[in-house]
């Protein structure tokens, strides 16, 4: 029995053998990349990222064709590093107080709270994090959850590409984790309510609260 498969990348037949992964079995024809300077020759890992249709299936998955195995019949498009138009810019070095951090992320990525849940970026990661889980812990402010969120991530930009909102997901995900490694942050809880707080959210009715002696104000 041979070894030997078909599989089409980029509109290009090629032959690969059992257990090879789609970046080999592309590299293996005429296809060449720039030695020494980052996967697929563009310096950022993620760059190999592809569409994949399998044989007698109709739905497309995005993954990266460096782990990937090809497999007979296979469909393969590689996909173009997509830049966001909007470029968020901050430094850490500036920001000293971890007690802003909430602020902070809403300044920088005001667009987070907007997520409609529509698990379009979840789709779209191809190390299979759960995005959605990890925008919506940033925007409860449990800070330190959503940064272990996107530990896997890989700067990919698929789950910006497919977010309808504009949300940047793997960008808040990288602030939060600079932010958790500048700095150990605050408990979620009391971020939250100091939050709500500055922003008139949560009203405290200083009658009632206890004095020394245990009566009201």
């Amino acid at each position: 029995m041979s070894n030997t498969l078909r599989i089409s990348i980029d509109g290009k037949e090629k032959e690969a053998q059992a257990g090879d992964s789609i970046l080999q079995a592309h590299l293996k024809g005429d296809e060449t990349v720039t030695a020494n300077i980052g996967c697929m020759g563009q310096g950022v890992c993620g760059a190999c990222r592809c569409l994949v249709r399998k044989e007698g299936e109709r739905e497309t998955a995005t993954r990266l064709a460096c782990e990937t195995l090809a497999e007979e019949g296979m469909q393969v498009s590689f996909m173009d590093y997509y830049q966001p138009a909007r470029v968020s810019r901050y430094g850490l070095e500036d920001i000293r107080d971890g007690w802003e951090w909430m602020k902070h992320l809403r300044d920088v990525f005001p667009e987070a709270s907007n997520c409609r849940h529509c698990s379009g970026c979840d789709r779209a990661c191809p190390k299979g994090i759960t995005v959605q889980e990890g925008i919506a812990l940033a925007s409860r402010g449990e800070l330190q959850a959503a940064a272990e969120v996107f530990d896997a991530c890989i700067m990919c930009n698929l789950c910006t590409l497919a977010c309808p909102e504009n949300i940047r997901p793997n960008h808040v995900g990288l602030f939060l984790r600079r932010a958790h490694a500048a700095q150990t942050l605050r408990p979620g809880d009391l971020l939250r309510r100091l939050d709500q707080q500055r922003r008139g959210e949560l009203a405290i009715d200083l009658s009632a609260v206890p004095t020394a002696q245990g009566e009201r104000a």
